[in-house]
């Protein structure tokens, strides 16, 4: 049995920033470390910082003093200003696609456009970047949504950075038919846009994908349900406990990919999961 690992799979440098900007203020015991939520959407890297002495506050509230880290995935910037304003030591993290995704959004809120994000609701992505909106903001997940929206004379589109390109092209044609003038931001990052199109391809060669990610990813999620889409069976998995023999059964290649929040470890022991599986079921 032939386990192959898609091109760009795992850790993209948005996640490898931000771990690596909280290692850099880890160690100092006169100044406790925090994240603001979850630095990245891996349950099991957030353990592995905890144990470093890392602990997550969903508030600036919660914490006295010390440093706090905000999230890969932005903060609304009334709560960076909450923090700063407690003293504390802010390190932003902040992905510098999602900075950039901000800066569009703002300019369209200045100069008067009624903003559309398309994004995941309640995302902590989507949500950061509503807030540059200064509230006036519609998030839609698809043309169906577009088609509730009221009527603008100007409409300016941005995009949450993990998205589907064909799902920026159908939304977009869809609000093109709600105003008069559309401004389009395509702000999916390239480093998305390479791993969905290497898990595809590589869906389409393989008897069985396996995605490896958190299940609170919403980019592991959507390479889920690229790979399914090929018509080959999809297992999503956050560890390589969760792999099951059966899934393999008369597969003579097996296809792996992982989201941009998984650590090659994780990868790494999925791999060496499905080598034990692979060799148990070639055995008399």
């Amino acid at each position: 049995m032939d386990i192959i690992v898609a091109d760009n799979a795992g850790f993209c440098f948005g996640v490898k920033r931000a771990l690596e900007l909280v290692a850099r203020v880890i160690g100092d015991p006169t100044r406790p470390v925090y994240t603001l939520g979850a630095l990245i959407h891996n349950p099991q890297e957030m353990v592995r910082l905890k144990a470093r002495g890392v602990r997550p506050v969903e508030s600036p509230l919660e914490v006295r003093q010390g440093a706090l880290v905000l999230s890969a995935h932005g903060v609304d910037p009334n709560v960076e200003a909450e923090a700063l304003a407690r003293g504390l030591a802010v390190v932003d993290a902040t992905c510098p696609f999602v900075k950039r995704a901000h800066e569009h959004i703002r300019t369209l809120a200045e100069e008067g456009y009624a903003v559309v994000i398309l994004g995941d609701r309640g995302h902590r992505e989507v949500e950061g970047l509503a807030a540059r909106a200064g509230g006036k903001v519609e998030i839609v997940t698809s043309p169906q949504d577009v088609e509730l929206l009221p009527f603008q004379e100007r409409c300016g589109l941005v995009v949450q950075t993990t998205q589907r390109p064909e799902a920026l092209r159908e939304v977009a044609g869809a609000l093109a038919q709600r105003c008069r003038e559309l401004r389009v931001f395509n702000t999916i990052c390239e480093a998305t846009i390479k791993r969905q199109q290497s898990a595809r391809e590589l869906a389409e060669q393989v008897n069985v994908m396996v995605v490896v990610g958190g299940r609170n990813s919403a980019n592991t999620a959507r390479l889920r349900e690229i790979c399914a889409a090929t018509g080959t069976p999809t297992h999503h998995v956050e560890t390589a406990q969760e792999l099951q023999p059966e899934w393999l059964q008369g597969a003579r290649r097996v296809g792996v990919t992982a989201g941009a929040s998984t650590p090659a470890w994780i990868i790494e022991e999925v791999m060496a999961r499905l080598r034990e599986l692979a060799n148990a079921a070639a055995r008399p």
